[in-house]
């Protein structure tokens, strides 16, 4: 895919400029003239260049656009009239990513902010769902149904107490709890990571006015409270900046190495574990990659879904908290 958001926008103009047939075929000079006219912008040069042989060759896009180059005109066109990149069917990832988007929004219908495109979302819905039925019944392609939110239809409660600053009281039943218990909330944040939904907010019940995290599924009831709190403090991105996951600690961030298996590796370049993320080392022996973040469950059992295929080197207590977890396993199959 491609690596930004302008590239996208250029590849797109480049086509509509390549198959616009009132025009004369277009020189590198017009094409350069029409995108930078279209972004309202200056696009180099050298920026076009790469984004032809881009379109033409690279596998990541797989447009491998059949565009020609006349030397006797210095102009380009489609060798293949007929062909758009806007022809190109989307892979499955692509549908999958649409899948859960198009579940999300549709479950959140309820939301003002969602009620204003509520029917291009139903359009797309509809459309994506006739698509992706086509595709089953051809056999092609099969996607895993995704499973509705538990706790969604507390948002639009949430949401209006975030934006009001209103105090909510709640249920919460905690897995290690026999009874719920009761929490008076400065709600902050929602936050979805694992198919799960988070409320983040400061329980006005916890010494030191302590950040806690609150899982939609575990909120058992919410009241209105009709108390208000002064302006947050909060920052949801430097909150969450050295965690991976959703759980946060007080701990300060730890340089992490780990060393992965060279095949283990290309997944773990392909999707990095976190915006830290560095390559050490890449080569036919390991992938070594570099983080900057604390130690919190949601790692541990990142680390431990990876099996053999990673091995912690730095820091020790990471790699013996993973070594134990492993003899427990194996304990559990003897």
């Amino acid at each position: 895919m491609p690596k930004n958001k302008d590239a996208l926008s250029r590849y797109r103009w480049i086509d509509e400029r390549l198959r616009n047939k009132r025009l004369p075929k277009p020189t590198l000079d017009d094409l350069v003239e029409f995108v930078s006219g279209k972004l309202d912008k200056t696009i180099a040069v050298r920026t076009i260049q790469k984004d032809l042989e881009d379109m033409r060759n690279d596998p990541e896009l797989n447009y491998f656009a059949p565009i020609k180059y006349n030397r006797s005109s210095k102009a380009y066109h489609y060798e293949d009239e007929g062909y758009s990149i806007s022809n190109n069917p989307i892979d499955e990832a692509d549908l999958q990513g649409l899948e859960v988007a198009i579940g999300i929004l549709e479950q959140f219908r309820s939301l003002p902010v969602i009620q204003r495109f509520e029917d291009a979302i139903l359009k797309i819905a509809a459309s994506l769902k006739m698509n992706r039925q086509q595709l089953e019944n051809r056999g092609l392609i099969k996607f895993s149904r995704g499973s509705q939110y538990k706790g969604a239809e507390l948002i639009p409660d949430i949401v209006d107490a975030i934006k009001d600053r209103e105090v909510i009281r709640i249920a919460y039943q905690s897995f290690d709890r026999k009874e719920p218990k009761e929490h008076w909330v400065e709600p902050y944040h929602l936050r979805e990571y694992n198919h799960r939904f988070y409320l983040i907010g400061k329980s006005q019940k916890a010494k030191g006015g302590t950040v806690l995290t609150f899982a939609l599924d575990r909120i058992v009831n919410t009241w209105p409270t009709n108390k208000h709190f002064d302006e947050k403090n909060f920052d949801d991105a430097s909150y969450f900046q050295h965690a991976i996951g959703i759980t946060v600690s007080s701990e300060t961030p730890e340089d992490i190495v780990l060393s992965y298996t060279p095949l283990q590796g290309k997944y773990v370049k392909t999707q990095p574990l976190h915006p830290s993320q560095v390559i050490l080392k890449d080569d036919d022996e390991e992938c070594r990659v570099g983080l900057k973040i604390v130690v919190n469950h949601e790692l541990i059992m990142l680390l431990l879904s990876s099996g053999g295929r990673v091995k912690v080197l730095q820091p020790q207590h990471l790699a013996d908290k993973i070594r134990e977890e492993g003899e427990d396993i194996i304990k559990r199959y003897q």
